[in-house]
């Protein structure tokens, strides 16, 4: 493998966002973690799946993330599951950000988790919520994905 190149482990997916948000951007950003958090993300103790993304006084935050416990070390030491964790982002792409999601109306996603070489990341969507006829078209589509599928195995 060569040097610039950086192996990739996905943690935790949100597959349900893509369903219930059309998603515009993504963006990367780093997480503020305690070492027991760290812990019981290797081991893939996270759910995405009612999280979402918020900024506040300039800074972004992840709320409602659900990170398991590390069964490991005492309960004094851990952490708390659904604590509100700061987001590393840069300034520049925080404005940017502050601006889409005040005028615009959109909503901040998280997608997935991911370790990037040694460094915990979270991919964010930048999302529309969709409404029930969107979802009700994404199905009709995913299935007829399958019946063609299907149809060329035959």
């Amino acid at each position: 493998m060569s040097q610039n190149q950086e192996v990739i482990k996905i943690v935790s997916d949100n597959r349900q966002a893509r369903f219930l948000y059309e998603i515009l951007e993504t963006y990367e950003a780093g997480v503020q973690l305690t070492g027991t958090e760290v812990k019981s993300i290797r081991a893939g103790k996270v759910n995405l799946r009612d999280g979402y993304g918020l900024i506040r006084n300039g800074e972004a935050w992840l709320i409602n993330i659900h990170i398991s416990g590390y069964e490991a070390s005492g309960a004094y030491f851990n952490h708390e599951p659904r604590r509100s964790r700061k987001l590393l982002l840069h300034r520049r792409e925080i404005s940017k950000l502050i601006g889409q999601i005040e005028q615009k109306g959109l909503t901040l996603v998280p997608l997935k988790m991911y370790i990037k070489g040694n460094w915990i990341k979270i991919s964010l969507g930048l999302g529309k919520g969709k409404k029930l006829h969107d979802k009700r078209e994404t199905i009709k589509r995913r299935e007829d994905q399958r019946d063609m599928e299907r149809a060329l195995k035959r």
